[in-house]
């Protein structure tokens, strides 16, 4: 990853509209019909990518570097080399592969292109690392490990050849990146505006291997980063935005072209924050790459767990946005909410602080915490939400949450106080001081018409501006089956 900063800022907006009140909320509700594109093909269960293939081919990087002066930085011996051996993989397993030969890179050097041939040539999906390193060391980490993370997936994507693409895939290996992001930017600027029209998205993959790393996604709360931040999200990872690597790797000159760029990292020399490594492991106030840039970035120097995990997550990526068939695969599906329960802090949940809590003057269902909304006695509103991406080709989306309401009103015919459900910013039910009881009620709703969406879920609550109305929510899934 090149060496230099640029900052941003990431905000996601909650908020929900509140509706009239069904005289008698329903256990079970349909989201209305959408107006969205029609509902994406099915697909076939994406591959297991195997982590020792992946560290085989840092293996070869490391005896690249070493045989080579003990680097591949950009115009030497060692990248080439390493050019050289990822080009023979790919030429051997069929794709069509290309040198461009970057005329201005600081040290005059390859990109590697390589396109699977199948698929719309007019509808493609990219997946990009820079091959090159520093001249301080064999670069192992940064970048061999998201190079080597890709060629992997090429290899498997050529050996299960699948019936129908649904896009066309094409692959990247970026020269010259440690000098200013220099192949990547000749790339981009080598395209026709109609080339450019073609590239549906851009996924980048730099240093995914951090020994004390974290788990970043660039543009994470984008629908690019929808199918990356899935697979993650099925491992209860909790992912971050990658705000170090903003503006630092080959995402950056395809994002300034306009094409929607995403990817994984696992971070470089920032370090890793307490509340990261309570969630993650790791050592916190350390580096997330102790090696970065130094002669240590070798074999010994990448986490096999945060290979794994961006192998496999890319795969997903591919057969999600890619790999179509007449029937649907196995569901990649699961729990999509993260932190259900909410025993594990407030990630990746947000809204008004302190809706969250263990206060004991409202029980929770299962564990300690849950959601209490409302109760406050006074005009207020309050809110709650979690973005979560449906997998497409599943059978079934119940989302489910556990619901206790307790009021102070005495009415039993005029509302004051209520809680509206959102998802994708529509109303599943609303629920007020008249639907108060003594126990929590499961509410179950059918969400299969968000299949293949990225979509928030919110809980608003809003009072009056006197005597309370509790809304306490626990143990909420979305169970994708």
């Amino acid at each position: 990853m090149r060496g230099r900063t640029l900052g941003a800022a990431v905000a996601l907006v909650v908020g929900a509209a509140i509706t009239t009140i069904p005289a008698a909320p329903p256990t079970v509700a349909s989201p209305p019909a959408r107006t969205a594109a029609p509902a994406p093909p099915a697909v076939l269960a994406a591959p297991d990518i195997a982590v020792a293939n992946v560290q085989a081919h840092l293996t070869q990087f490391q005896t690249i570097a070493t045989s080579n002066g003990g680097h591949r930085r950009a115009g030497s011996a060692g990248h080439t080399a390493s050019v050289a051996y990822v080009k023979g993989k790919l030429q051997a397993a069929g794709y069509t592969v290309t040198e461009q030969t970057c005329t201005s890179c600081v040290y005059r050097s390859n990109n590697l292109i390589a396109e699977w041939p199948a698929g719309p040539t007019d509808q493609v999906v990219m997946f990009g690392a820079h091959l090159d390193g520093v001249s301080a060391g064999p670069g192992i980490n940064d970048n061999g490990s998201g190079s080597a993370v890709l060629l992997e997936n090429a290899l498997v994507l050529a050996a299960q050849r699948p019936a129908t693409m649904t896009k066309r895939v094409r692959f990247a290996w970026w020269t010259d990146e440690e000098q200013g992001l220099n192949g990547s930017e000749f790339y981009v600027n080598s395209l026709s505006a109609t080339q450019r029209g073609y590239l549906k998205g851009y996924y980048n993959f730099d240093m995914v291997g951090s020994t004390n790393g974290g788990y970043f996604i660039n543009r994470i709360t984008s629908t690019t980063a929808a199918p990356l931040k899935a697979y993650w999200d099925s491992l209860g990872i909790q992912p971050e935005e990658n705000v170090e690597g903003q503006g630092r790797s080959d995402d950056y000159p395809f994002q300034q072209a306009g094409i929607p760029t995403s990817g994984y990292a696992a971070g470089a020399s920032a370090r890793k924050s307490s509340t990261q490594a309570a969630k993650w492991g790791g050592t916190a106030g350390s580096s997330y790459d102790p090696c970065y840039h130094r002669a240590c970035d070798t074999t010994s120097n990448v986490s096999a767990t945060h290979l794994d995990r961006s192998a496999d997550g890319v795969a997903y990526a591919i057969w999600q946005l890619a790999v179509g068939s007449g029937t649907p695969g196995t569901c990649a599906g699961g729990q999509l909410v993260g932190n259900s329960s909410f025993e594990t802090g407030t990630t990746p949940w947000t809204g008004t602080t302190g809706v969250i809590t263990s206060s004991t003057s409202r029980p929770a269902r299962t564990g300690s915490y849950k959601a209490w909304l409302g109760g406050n006695g006074g005009t207020s509103t309050e809110t709650l939400s979690q973005t979560l991406t449906l997998p497409a080709g599943c059978a079934s989306y119940p989302l489910t949450f556990h619901l206790r309401i307790d009021t102070a009103e005495t009415t039993s015919t005029r509302v004051y106080d209520r809680l509206t459900v959102q998802i994708g910013g529509a109303t599943l039910a609303t629920y007020s001081n008249l639907n108060a009881g003594s126990s929590y009620v499961a509410r179950t709703f059918d969400v299969a018409g968000y299949a293949g969406q990225t979509v928030t879920l919110t809980f608003t609550a809003t009072e009056d501006a006197s005597l309370q109305t509790s809304f306490v929510v626990d143990d909420v899934t979305l169970q994708a089956s």
